[in-house]
């Protein structure tokens, strides 16, 4: 039996996950909402989508997978590669050798972010003194990115040589997969962090990438959370965005260097 979303019950799931995730949800997106969470309805005997956000409501273990299967976005290894040239090229040169250096991928999904900037810097630095932290809102794609075992349909962008120091190709009944090298993925930790709330403690990091996110927050949550971001940035860090996003009108504490990358002026 086919279940339709109606509009009210629609408007309930908007304010949800703005309220809890910042997260703006257009009238367009209601298809996507509904084909999301029906799934959730037929597995938990529902038979309304009223009766299912009752539950989410009633039930934090649910409110969690609600959350997940609404905040969860595509992502692919070495998306928008010229950050990953610009990381290369104009922020590890400079950065004093021998010192530890931190990333911070803050919406991390199911890591191929994370893993993509762990190849370039061991490519970079080699094993030594660096480390990321990847964080997310939803726990379900953490455990994912935690694992680092992907289909093989993934590999498509990683470097060919990369691919050979840094993926282990699966045999036997791991065929078909291929699993990211035991040293990038211990100098990764994986955190469930909401961006629209109070920051854990993480410590100082050299660059913040968030991309791909402040597209979904409304204009005051995208101030509100790069505030909330900035002061774990050190000054001369470097907090990088999407090439579809853009700091203007959000936050005068960071100056532009190239379209899509910005740099918290030097102490």
């Amino acid at each position: 039996m086919n279940i339709v979303l109606s509009d009210r019950e629609f408007r309930h799931f908007q304010e949800m996950i703005h309220k809890l995730a910042g997260i703006s949800l257009t009238d367009a997106k209601k298809p996507l909402v509904s084909g999301r969470l029906s799934k959730r309805l037929r597995h938990c005997g529902l038979k309304s989508f009223g009766d299912y956000f009752e539950l989410v409501m009633r039930e934090k273990a649910e409110l969690q997978v609600a959350v997940d299967l609404l905040t969860t976005n595509e992502t692919y290894f070495f998306r928008e590669p010229r950050h990953m040239d610009f990381l290369k090229e104009r922020i590890l040169p400079r950065h004093p050798r021998g010192k530890l250096f931190r990333i911070w991928s803050a919406a991390c999904s199911s890591g191929e972010e994370c893993y993509t900037l762990a190849m370039v810097l061991a490519d970079c630095m080699g094993d030594g003194s660096w480390e990321i932290v990847g964080s997310d809102i939803s726990s379900r794609v953490l455990e994912k990115a935690r694992m680092g075992h992907y289909p093989m349909e993934r590999i498509d962008g990683i470097p060919r040589e990369y691919l050979r120091r840094f993926c282990l190709k699966g045999t036997g009944n791991q065929e078909g997969t291929f699993l990211i090298d035991k040293i990038l993925r211990e100098k990764i930790r994986f955190q469930q962090i909401n961006l629209n709330e109070p920051l854990p403690k993480l410590g100082i990091f050299d660059a913040i990438f968030m991309r791909n996110v402040m597209i979904y927050f409304d204009i005051d949550t995208k101030r509100q959370v790069v505030k909330r971001i900035l002061p774990a940035l050190r000054p001369g860090g470097h907090f990088i965005v999407s090439h579809s996003e853009s700091l203007n009108g959000i936050s005068d504490e960071l100056e532009s260097v190239v379209p899509s990358v910005y740099r918290k002026p030097d102490a």
